[in-house]
């Protein structure tokens, strides 16, 4: 069975190299807005699961002889289960760099493997300690962009590990893809490394 990363994301792509997985990129752009009320772990899983049957159906319905498994996740952060998306702008990037500095909150990714035969849905989830920043150092890391495409407008594997003292749990969910998670439920559903 050929694996297939429903994804765009550069570091889902790294994360599965590290790993040994072989899989195609097929990225899926849907609608990423959280329902009225919805919870995090249902947003995350929801998506993950909405991105991996997109594709799975997309790619069924072309030629192909070879059968086909769908890898589809989404990361969120949450702070007072609040969802802390992607900023908006750099001002949004600030307002939630604010909200982090100094406290402990959740990463949550949400994960899906879809095949012919079934859906596999699970999330993993993270907490991750912030020092206290001040308004210069948000403004300065702001000002480099890193903080522009990523959920809660920070990257771990980047300038903002300097800010994380503590993280509880999987480090790689944090950085966009729960590798231990992930290759439990490609073994359950057979997908070699």
């Amino acid at each position: 069975m050929r694996l297939v990363l429903a994804s765009a994301s550069p570091r889902r792509r790294e994360l599965l190299t590290q790993a040994g997985f072989t899989f195609d990129v097929y990225p899926v752009h849907i609608p990423e807005d959280p329902h009225p009320g919805e919870d995090p772990i249902a947003y995350v899983t929801r998506l993950a699961r909405e991105k991996a049957e997109a594709v799975f159906i997309e790619l069924s319905s072309k030629e192909s002889a070879l059968p086909r498994v769908v890898l589809g996740a989404d990361t969120t952060v949450t702070l007072d289960n609040q969802i802390l998306g992607k900023p908006e702008d750099a001002a949004d990037a600030a307002r939630m760099l604010r909200l982090l500095s100094g406290r402990t909150h959740r990463v949550i990714t949400g994960v899906a493997v879809v095949t012919a035969k079934s859906t596999e849905v699970a999330a993993e989830v993270t907490g991750v300690s912030f020092l206290a920043l001040s308004d210069e150092e948000i403004d300065a890391y702001v000002a480099t962009g890193e903080p522009m495409d990523k959920a809660g407008a920070y990257a771990i594997q980047g300038r903002a590990a300097r800010w994380i003292p503590r993280v509880e749990g999987c480090y790689f969910n944090v950085v966009g893809l729960p590798l231990a998670l992930v290759s439990t439920i490609l073994e359950f559903c057979n997908v070699p490394a």
